[in-house]
């Protein structure tokens, strides 16, 4: 791959991105900017990023406002296209790049997304090049996120790292000596469906037990419903909310401020949490894992379970070696950046 960039060099400027992805190159052409989304449960955020990783624009639309994935791919599409026309950067975009929950990497096909409002097959790279005109290239959100976060953050200068990003539900993805954990179908790294609770709550995949029932922004609010009627004496902010519209970031801002029942439902969290990532050092021995998104609001609350949960279960061989850090980014700009990654 240096060898083919100093080839190009002659005709292409290109730009070497810092960290441990020492043959990833983005060549800039004659356009200079893509376009990164991050298609997410509840928000799909994008933005116009430039070759040293700028976002020049950002915006986003309510995911769930579109039951019809035609409907969808048509408003994102016009928010993408004006997007690119107030800027007054048309035919400067060199692609599209998305970041998506249970994408194949080989095909640019969703396949079984069950945090997102649409069924599966859907072809979303096809739709897109479709609807836009451009080149897109589409992986798993969780994926995007842990080369964004390679690049510019918690993981630059890391070989081996686990992203775990905790939102509607939980994504993940494995670095392993440098190198993207894809798999032989570019499915890899659907560690929140990850059995932690045999037999447990039901998961929208069909299974029981699986750790985004417990440990994504849904599963601490359906733990908190849980202790809420568990511990009816036990006086708490949370119980005066009802519970449709009970959020995880409540039960953060309710800990921050000595709220015991929300202390409670964190603590507990953070113990599951940590036993898995506990199994997951055995997975690939990485050097750290790196939580991302709202969730990891709830601060030490949360951290501090988690790193002693770890502790306690971790395989002795492990033991000290991995650390347990939080996203050196902010949730929208780390999945833009890395979606737009894979657009170069």
């Amino acid at each position: 791959m240096q060898e083919t960039a100093q080839n190009l060099a002659g005709s292409c400027s290109f730009v070497k991105f810092g960290g441990c992805f020492t043959n990833l190159y983005f060549y800039t052409m004659a356009k200079p900017y893509v376009v990164g989304i991050d298609i997410g449960g509840t928000h799909t955020v994008f933005g116009i990023v430039d070759a040293e990783g700028h976002i020049i624009a950002c915006d986003k639309i309510m995911t769930g406002d579109y039951p019809d994935i035609s409907d969808y791919i048509s408003s994102l599409s016009r928010a993408v296209t004006g997007m690119i026309e107030n800027n007054g950067l048309n035919g400067q975009i060199e692609g599209i790049g998305i970041g998506a929950p249970a994408v194949n990497h080989n095909t640019g096909v969703i396949e079984g997304a069950v945090d997102l409002p649409w069924a599966s097959p859907i072809p979303l790279k096809e739709l897109m090049e479709k609807a836009t005109g451009l080149p897109v290239s589409a992986t798993n959100d969780a994926n995007a996120a842990a080369i964004g976060e390679q690049i510019y953050g918690a993981g630059k200068g890391l070989s081996d790292f686990i992203i775990l990003t905790l939102g509607t539900g939980i994504g993940s993805g494995i670095v392993s000596d440098g190198h993207l954990v894809y798999g032989h179908r570019g499915l890899a790294g659907e560690l929140g469906h990850t059995i932690i609770r045999p037999g447990g709550r039901q998961c929208n995949c069909g299974r029981k037990g699986c750790l985004e029932t417990y440990a994504s922004a849904r599963g601490i609010v359906r733990t908190a419903i849980e202790m809420i009627a568990e511990f009816p004496d036990m006086k708490s902010v949370l119980s005066e909310i009802p519970p449709k519209d009970l959020t995880s970031s409540d039960i953060g801002i309710a800990a921050a401020k000595g709220d015991q029942l929300a202390i409670r439902v964190l603590q507990y969290t953070g113990e599951i949490l940590g036993e898995a990532c506990a199994n997951f050092c055995a997975y690939s021995s990485p050097q750290a894992i790196v939580l991302f998104g709202g969730v990891t609001n709830a601060g030490d609350h949360l951290i501090n379970p988690i790193r002693e949960a770890m502790a306690k279960h971790i395989l002795y061989i492990y033991k000290d070696q991995v650390e347990i850090t939080t996203s050196k980014l902010p949730h929208s700009d780390a999945a833009v950046l890395g979606a737009a990654a894979a657009a170069w």
